[in-house]
């Protein structure tokens, strides 16, 4: 058995004919094996060209980099008989920290030669083979001191021919375990502030016949993760060791070394250490256990490793935290940062070393929990917590339950040893999470949504993006959400007619969706409005401390008015709103976010409706009805222009259609009197996304209450249900829209009444495939994908939140005056609607990560992350008419 780890570098080691392609072809996928014959075709379409070994091995070490650094198994195949091959193979290892493991492959010289000879492509002479067996020969003393984990020899071929390969798992890799956990921080010798921790999480304690602590058990299941520094400074280490170790041997926890473990180990062994931190107390303390305790104590800290990947990766444990790099790697340098941290190689005004504060600078995409640092609370810096509420100092002793992020603490008994350092001293350095940076947008960028899969942003998207938000957008902190665009039906084929509500029907219905609401699409601006309850709660949870409570910004992020004032006595009284209609407390929230359009159109668009709208509806009625006089003038001269007459009667009937069809959404208005905010979704609260959550039935009952509070400034939305497998149910909705769009009603928005839906996935042979619309091939451009392998969270794929469907009268606006003569009209019946599917699927995605990543509690620069990719999408070449 071959016994290689699932994350490492595999060297082989054999003569030129040993079979080593062939035992790599065996055992490996194809992708895992870079051989220098291939890298060496590849640089000189010659893999026997000797010349080109040296590009060939520079080719080779840059696969093999990238691959180690991306997380890969790797196999090289090559000869690599002598040291200083292996050793930049070994170095690599290191460098991406993997451990390496060689895999000898030993066969008789005259079995190598017979091989070669029968090979037509390999023209070296005799002489190769004997010379490369004694450099084999001469390695193998000393292979096993070069750094590999373990050397596999495999003598003879019938060893080779029988070997088999298995993987081990790295032992920090738990990401079969799913919780839920309860993540305790540094207990440092205080057993009885953790078994009353332990109460309040609802622990089950063991003891034993002398009453002491011997393990404990959860009527739920949970799992508790201890963050190391279980020992020093504290009244009672054997009593925490006692109870923990318990714990971890009946499987109901699990612990990391912390950097005490390690010294207090060391100290066990005999080994030279300097006595200091706590150490004599637990020394003295161990003293008094029998010799069989303190050698189990020993066993056990000595056995702890540097940190715990579990849930699917989604949570990292390590004693001092762990930047991203170092997830589920192993080595020296890894352990080190894991059970001290990083330092900045100083030491400050108490004698102790200056902690790089890694988590301000943290990006990666799991949790990471940690401990190592008192704080005096435990606080989220980006997707990191710290545990250390230094409990030994007379602070508390804190856990966290995941995956609920609750945060459960328990106050010290006492001071039990005095701090060198005052608790909740301040770190310096380091890049405040709050801030937002270029680096995190600018790009070619994936961003990972839990609904929609990985979602491609192109560089020049970005960089568009980048203009907007630098020169138009309000304060980026109020940024929480950008509203998806959203996709019409098919093409109707009724006689004049472009939209439809059969087809966005038979479309839901084709998903499976058999229930829809059909709501007023109000003809406004897009709204999206950030409200806190007091200043305090927009300083405590967006960083705002100007004394603003929200903002209605655009659906590109600016600012709805160029007057501050004017926004901010918006936000005052749709706050005073939500307060009247007692939103706060249903939610259990002290901010919220909405989704609405704001009305009238002209409170927004007045430049664009004179220069683009109003200026043709001008020219139209200044020079159409003057050409009709003129050609009636004409015919009654008797020449015949019949024709060309009644196009013209036609056209100035169209005109007038056109400017009475956006005259209908202008009034005027002086600040916010003519003002209103019809909002149509509540998108999050505090630790809730009822965007993803809740079906639209529980939002619009809510918004209604909204409304009756508004005082006039809140408008409804009025909504008709249709059942689609009813035909009566279907045709009284497309009735209403009839009747609402013949009103001079823009038309109406038809969505699945449960909200967030997903069609069932697709078989396994095709269980990601491009985003609907797309074109063949376009699923780089950010597909849509059934749920990701191992995933657990999104169940099929993402169906259309809202079909916009359109009167009539109100597409003049969009497609011009004279849209409905017939040859125009069939003209625009072969619109393609793919592209335009595909951005309202992916821009739907990422606001929905934005929105539960803000519910989460996550930073603002994971926010701003989807939010800035919506307003780069948007810069996507798509017909802006549909």
């Amino acid at each position: 058995m071959v016994s290689v780890p699932e994350l490492s570098l595999v060297v082989l080691v054999g003569v030129s004919g040993s079979g080593k392609s062939t035992f790599a072809a065996r055992h490996f996928r194809p992708s895992q094996v870079i051989s220098s014959d291939f890298c060496r075709a590849l640089v000189s379409d010659d893999e026997n060209d000797q010349a080109a070994t040296p590009d060939a091995f520079a080719l080779l070490h840059h696969i093999v980099g990238v691959r180690l650094r991306r997380g890969l198994l790797t196999v090289v195949d090559a000869t690599n008989v002598q040291p200083h091959a292996r050793k930049q193979l070994i170095a690599l290892a290191k460098e991406h920290h993997v451990l390496a493991d060689a895999i000898v492959i030993d066969v008789p010289e005259r079995v190598a030669a017979e091989r070669n000879a029968s090979r037509t492509d390999r023209d070296f002479g005799p002489h190769v083979i004997p010379r490369q067996a004694k450099d084999l020969r001469r390695s193998l003393r000393g292979i096993t001191r070069e750094g590999f984990r373990r050397v596999h020899h495999l003598r003879g071929v019938e060893q080779v021919e029988a070997a088999v390969m298995a993987y081990e798992k790295a032992w920090s890799d738990r990401t079969d375990l799913t919780g839920p956990f309860d993540v305790i921080g540094d207990v440092h010798g205080c057993r009885a502030e953790l078994e009353t921790l332990l109460g309040e999480l609802g622990w089950e304690i063991a003891r034993d016949a002398r009453g002491r602590a011997v393990g404990a058990s959860h009527p739920e299941g949970r799992t508790a993760v201890f963050v190391g520094d279980l020992v020093d400074r504290g009244p009672d280490t054997p009593g925490v060791l006692r109870l923990v170790m318990g714990m971890v041997a009946a499987g109901t926890a699990l612990c990391v070394s912390g950097n005490h473990e390690s010294k207090l180990a060391r100290a066990l062994q005999g080994r030279k250490v300097r006595v200091a931190h706590g150490l004599a107390e637990s020394l003295e303390q161990l003293a008094a256990e029998p010799e069989e305790f303190r050698a189990e104590a020993l066993r056990f800290m000595d056995g702890l490793i540097s940190h715990y990947r579990l849930d699917g990766g989604r949570l990292v444990v390590a004693h001092a935290g762990l930047k991203e790099a170092y997830h589920g790697r192993a080595s020296g340098r890894v352990r080190s940062f894991a059970l001290y941290g990083d330092t900045t190689g100083e030491t400050d005004e108490y004698g102790l070393p200056v902690r790089y504060p890694w988590a301000r600078e943290y990006r990666g995409r799991a949790m990471v929990v940690y401990g190592h640092t008192p704080v005096p609370e435990a606080e989220w810096v980006n997707n990191t917590i710290c545990l250390d509420t230094g409990v030994v100092f007379g602070g508390k002793l804190t856990a966290l339950r995941y995956p609920s992020r609750e945060i459960v603490s328990v106050p010290a008994e006492r001071e039990w040893y005095a701090p060198a350092r005052p608790l909740g001293t301040a770190v310096s350095g380091g890049r405040d999470p709050g801030l937002l940076d270029i680096g995190d947008v600018q790009g070619t960028r994936y961003v990972d949504t839990r609904f929609g899969g990985r979602i491609k942003v192109h560089e020049d998207n970005a960089a568009a993006a980048l203009e907007i938000m630098s020169r138009f957008a309000a304060d980026p902190r109020w940024l929480v959400y950008l509203p998806p665009t959203m996709s019409p039906p098919e093409t109707s084929a009724l006689d004049g007619l472009l939209e439809h509500p059969a087809e966005a029907f038979a479309a839901y219905a084709a998903e499976g969706v058999t229930e829809v609401v059909c709501e007023e699409k109000h003809m406004g601006s897009r709204a999206v409005a950030v409200l806190c309850r007091t200043p305090e709660a927009a300083a405590r949870r967006f960083g705002v401390e100007d004394g603003t409570t929200g903002l209605v910004h655009t659906r590109t992020g600016r600012p709805f008015f160029a007057d501050p004032a004017l926004g901010e006595e918006l936000v005052a009284r749709l706050r005073r709103a939500v307060t009247a209609a007692g939103l706060w407390e249903e939610l259990g929230t002290d901010w919220l976010v909405l989704d609405a359009e704001l009305l009238p159109w002209s409170a927004k668009a007045t430049r664009l409706i004179q220069d683009q709208y109003a200026s043709v509806g001008a020219a139209a009625g200044a020079a159409l009805p003057a050409a009709e006089a003129a050609l009636r003038a004409a015919a009654a001269r008797g020449l015949d222009v019949s024709a060309l007459l009644e196009r013209t009667t036609r056209r100035a009937a169209n005109a007038a259609r056109f400017r009475e069809a956006y005259g209908r959404y202008c009034w005027p208005v002086s600040g916010l009197d003519g003002v209103r905010l019809a909002p149509f979704q509540i998108l999050a609260c505090e630790g809730r996304t009822p965007a993803a959550t809740e079906p639209h039935t529980w939002h619009l009952d809510l918004l209604d209450r909204l409304v009756a509070a508004g005082e006039g400034l809140v408008a409804p939305t009025r909504r008709v249900f249709a059942d689609l497998t009813d035909d009566a149910s279907a045709r009284a909705a497309i009735d209403w829209w009839t009747s609402l769009t013949a009103e001079g009603g823009e038309g109406m928005v038809v969505k699945p009444v449960a909200g967030l839906t997903f069609r069932p996935p697709a078989p396994a042979a095709q269980a990601v495939r491009p985003a609907e619309g797309t074109d063949g091939g376009a699923g780089e451009e950010g597909a849509v994908p059934a749920a990701r392998a191992g995933d657990g969270r999104s169940p099929g794929r993402l169906v259309q939140p809202g079909i916009k469907v359109r009167g009539r009268e109100y597409l003049r606006i969009i497609y011009g005056p004279d849209y409905t003569e017939p040859e125009r009209l069939d003209r625009l019946r072969q619109r393609f609607l793919g592209r335009k599917r595909s951005l309202a699927l992916r821009e739907y995605a990422l606001g929905l990560e934005a929105l539960a990543r803000l519910a989460d509690g996550e930073p603002a620069w994971r926010v701003h992350e989807p939010v800035f990719a919506v307003l780069a999408l948007e810069s996507e070449p798509v017909d802006p008419r549909l």
